[in-house]
């Protein structure tokens, strides 16, 4: 297998960017990290033209916090990701992914935007930020949108994005009092494994009675997009967190999914991890609620 023949561009700014996929759409690609993009250009799953590196965008490098939330040039490595978040309590959740994706070297160069904008099912960083209510900024010469990510993967390698759009960045709100959240994994192995079955779920508690006020659970590797199961957050609210809620979610969410079979596990399977894991991020995530409250 080889990488067919492309012409290569360089945007150095956003609009360099938007023109240049206005002009070769559809037959253009954008190059961050190149970790998914290469791999199906030299696999055939993918062919393009013309080639559109955004890596070098300042503005979609950066992560910063604010007391209004948490942005993510969607151009930031996933190991910057990481390092920042680690360092950031109100966003660590997010490190329940980042630390446990690919391998060292595949994160030293796979970007926020690309784990997003590829849309691939199995996918880690965006249940978890579906879960943290994120919101994508797309860039285009005719303005500057925003959409919630719960909307913007809508099938296999598909999206909302424009032809003529860049994935800016994503924002992710500060969390509110008395919430917290986390990301479930199962992986046949560590390193480098793409996840079995993933789970990530935000509660939010009242802290006089500890019932759930809120809850967004979201999955990946199990269905076509992470989404939001709607079932298992209703299963949750206004209730305590014990086994009777916690088996109610965990079931929702085990209805929602629709798993493949494949070498990594059988339909059957995926389905009895759901559940698992389902009650694994809902446990972890109350326990930082409360944890966070005290």
């Amino acid at each position: 297998m080889f990488i067919p023949d492309f012409q290569f561009h360089d945007a150095a700014t956003l609009p360099d960017a938007s023109r240049l996929l206005a002009e070769y759409a559809p037959d253009a690609r954008l190059l961050a990290g190149g970790t998914d993009l290469l791999v199906d250009l030299k696999s055939g799953r993918d062919k393009a033209g013309h080639i559109i590196a955004i890596g070098n965008i300042p503005e979609m490098r950066q992560i910063s916090q604010s007391d209004s939330g948490l942005t993510i040039g969607a151009a930031a490595t996933l190991a910057e990701l990481d390092a920042f978040v680690a360092k950031a309590p109100a966003y660590r959740p997010i490190a329940d992914a980042t630390s446990q994706m690919a391998s060292v070297q595949i994160r030293n160069m796979a970007t926020a935007g690309g784990n997003i904008a590829s849309a691939v099912p199995c996918a880690d960083l965006p249940p978890i930020l579906i879960a943290m209510n994120a919101l994508l900024s797309l860039w285009s010469t005719a303005g500057e949108r925003t959409t919630p990510l719960h909307e913007f993967i809508i099938g296999p390698r598909a999206t909302t994005r424009r032809d003529d759009e860049t994935l800016k960045s994503i924002f992710v709100p500060a969390p509110p009092a008395n919430a917290g959240a986390a990301y479930a994994r199962f992986a046949l192995r560590d390193g480098n494994a793409i996840a079995v079955a993933g789970v990530a779920a935000s509660v939010q508690r009242n802290p006089d009675d500890g019932s759930i006020t809120a809850a967004r659970i979201s999955m990946s590797a199990v269905a076509p997009t992470p989404g939001l199961i709607e079932g298992a957050a209703e299963a949750l609210i206004g209730r305590p967190l014990d086994e009777t809620s916690l088996d109610a979610a965990a079931d929702a969410a085990t209805q929602a999914a629709q798993p493949i079979c494949d070498l990594r596990g059988s339909t059957e399977f995926r389905l009895e991890i759901v559940g698992v894991l389902t009650r694994r991020a809902i446990t972890t995530a109350h326990t930082r609620a409360k944890e966070g409250s005290q």
